[in-house]
């Protein structure tokens, strides 16, 4: 059976592609893979974008379910999907290690800016060293404002800054348990600061007052993986499709594809073809 996400997802197909790539009426007699993403590549249009040109060369569509990453490699492990991209280094390491995935390859990342009020309570504003403006809110107390279900990225700076926030830390730290675009909102309606990716804060059409303060940190990179669920375990699992789709992706045709999407004139992510 379906996870329910999942069959929620598949009644919305046809919203999720409306540039091209959907899931055939007649999905039998066409081939088709099924693609477990986070819903910020999905939300980005990035699949959007690269889907129609794959199917155009191969003839194989793309029926992409966004999701929380934690869904994605949950649905992965029942088999529900052909393909995990997320951007969560730590499943994605589990995923491998417990036999769920066949082939793993890093296809392209982003970045993570540390947004903040003009004001700029906790002095940060310039720094290339986020754990030290982390640290910085943390002292201030200054308002921070997090979704509740941290980014893999986000968890990570936390944990090496040494100050990992929680719920009950007081009312300078605020769960918003939205998606990011959201949580930004959030922010910038609280004056408070918040670790968001680059993509989410240009597409943020009002700023709301915030300002980026922190960027460059090599720690920020925000890098996504193409998975190929085992179909071993799950023979429903259309593995050569699936495959071809990763091939596809990493192929120069595939990473000039990504570097080549772009919002409002701004490169949203960078190709990895040396990271395989």
């Amino acid at each position: 059976m379906l996870h329910l996400s999942l069959r929620r997802s598949i009644r919305l197909a046809s919203l999720l592609f409306a540039a091209g790539a959907w899931l055939p009426s007649h999905a039998q007699e066409h081939p088709y893979i099924t693609v477990a993403t986070t819903m910020s590549t999905q939300q980005s249009g990035l699949l959007a974008f690269v889907a129609p040109v794959f199917a155009k060369r191969t003839g194989i569509e793309v029926y992409a379910v966004a999701m929380s990453s934690r869904e994605a490699f949950r649905s992965a492990e029942t088999g529900e999907c052909d393909v995990v991209i997320a951007d969560d280094r730590s499943r994605e390491l589990q995923f491998m290690q417990n036999g769920s995935g066949r082939v793993l390859r890093y296809v392209f990342h982003d970045d993570f800016v540390l947004v903040g009020p003009e004001n700029d309570p906790a002095n940060i504003e310039g720094t290339h060293d986020a754990l030290a403006a982390l640290r910085k809110i943390v002292k201030a107390k200054a308002l921070f404002v997090s979704s509740g279900d941290m980014s893999d990225t986000e968890q990570r700076l936390w944990a090496e800054a040494g100050e990992p926030p929680t719920s009950d830390h007081g009312q300078w730290y605020v769960e918003t348990g939205s998606g990011s675009e959201r949580t930004l909102a959030t922010a910038a309606s609280m004056h408070g600061y918040v670790l968001t990716n680059r993509r989410t804060w240009i597409l943020f059409n009002d700023h709301g007052g915030l300002k980026v303060d922190v960027e460059g940190d090599p720690r920020m990179i925000d890098q996504y993986a193409a998975i190929l669920v085992k179909s071993a375990q799950h023979p429903q699992v259309k593995a050569d499709l699936g495959m071809a789709f990763i091939d596809w992706l990493t192929s120069p045709e595939g990473q000039t594809m990504i570097a080549n999407y772009k919002v409002n004139g701004v490169q949203l992510y960078i190709p990895d073809p040396a990271k395989r």
